[in-house]
């Protein structure tokens, strides 16, 4: 069940094809509300691992794939030119609902390690609201704008991402989400008040990206485990990926060593060079027919005979994690935090099931409160009746 691939069912032209990635039904967990507590916590645990699956050449990009780690590359660049210079710049993280609540967390955590160096502050956060957005930027003359929407639906942030690419003088926009672009809130949901939607917003930021003036990051982390419940992995993968680009910034603005890169041949080229027998490196992979390449890759460093690579002044480790392939660009606390709400994600979530507010992999006895939510509403009757949406 680990192992299950949900685009193997996403790529069926009758399974739900109208519907984003993020409200999707998960395949793995179709009878979740008939199982045990026990089998609950690994259908969850199998719904988390899909975050991690490698690209297969589909339509999808996913968390490890190429195009992410370039965007990620970029955008930590951005943020390291921040931090080498704070003069009149800051880097704004906005969100509703649990990606506001992350990027509260995450800023404030930064914030913390940059008064610990004691240097200038320069992360802010907007929770939702409009008010606050121009008090928080007002007056900078760089600003990093990083919208939050797991679904590339949530109006306040499309609202401020429009604002940024407007005045593209002043405000880098990025948006982090898990859909792809074409999923955006489309022309039939347009924004109360506005003339755009959030697709066009989507687009004229791709449009932006081809000169770097903007950037997306948007993996599909696969369905939710109970559908459209981005808390869960969408949550989780958002504080992985912002916590891997600005503590890579942070590591190329205030470490004495090169800048940030990620390639293999990068680290042999700048790191490696520099180690002595104090030093441990750990070679990290997820797959077992990872492993020849590793040992093909840094062979010739292992026998090499000069003072710093011997053998006997070098120790060489190879480790097969988890699926948390990324848990090395990330700080042991930081690991802790994951680790912390994907346990916290199951007892939840297993409560709620356990206590019958699941059907099937859907919520139910939810407050209709926006239009998302009404959508979800409609759609789950028709689930339920085989009832046209007229």
């Amino acid at each position: 069940m680990a192992g299950s691939d949900w685009t193997c069912s996403l790529s069926s032209p009758d399974y739900e094809p109208s519907l984003p990635v993020s409200e999707k039904s998960n395949p793995l967990t179709r009878d979740i509300d008939r199982a045990s507590a026990n089998c609950i916590v690994r259908m969850l645990q199998s719904c988390d691992t899909q975050m991690f699956q490698e690209e297969t050449g589909g339509t999808y990009q996913r968390l490890l794939s190429e195009q992410v780690v370039e965007t990620l590359t970029e955008v930590a660049k951005k943020v390291e030119h921040i931090l080498k210079d704070p003069r009149d710049s800051l880097i704004v993280l906005s969100g509703c609902g649990t990606s506001g609540r992350l990027a509260f967390l995450i800023t404030s955590a930064f914030n913390r390690a940059l008064r610990e160096l004691d240097r200038s502050l320069v992360y802010s956060y907007i929770i939702a609201g409009a008010d606050k957005y121009v008090g928080v930027c007002e007056g900078q003359k760089r600003v990093l704008f990083i919208g939050i929407s797991c679904g590339l639906s949530a109006p306040f942030v499309a609202g401020q991402l429009d604002f940024c690419l407007q005045h593209p003088e002043v405000y880098t926009p990025v948006l982090v989400g898990f859909n792809p672009p074409h999923q955006a809130r489309c022309v039939d949901e347009r924004i109360p008040g506005c003339t755009f939607t959030f697709l066009s917003v989507v687009r004229r930021m791709q449009e932006f990206a081809k000169r770097q003036k903007a950037f997306l990051v948007n993996p599909a982390v696969g369905p939710e485990a109970v559908s459209g419940s981005s808390r869960m992995k969408g949550g989780s993968a958002t504080k992985i990926l912002l916590e891997v680009v600005l503590s890579a910034a942070h590591a190329a603005a205030f470490a004495d060593g090169p800048d940030f890169c990620i390639a293999h041949e990068d680290f042999l080229r700048l790191v490696l060079p520099s180690l002595d027998d104090r030093d441990v490196v750990l070679l990290i992979y997820t797959h077992s027919g990872e492993s020849t390449f590793v040992c093909l890759f840094f062979r010739p460093y292992r026998t090499s005979t000069s003072r710093v690579l011997t053998p006997s002044l070098l120790k060489l480790s190879c480790i097969k994690p988890g699926p948390l392939s990324l848990s090395l660009s990330l700080s042991l606390s930081q690991q802790m935090e994951l680790s912390t709400k994907l346990v916290l994600n199951a007892v939840s979530t297993g409560a709620h099931v356990l206590k019958g507010k699941i059907y099937q992999n859907h919520m139910v006895d939810v407050q209709v409160t926006n239009s998302k939510l009404y959508c979800r509403a409609t759609r789950l009757l028709q689930v339920c009746t085989n009832a046209p949406f007229s």
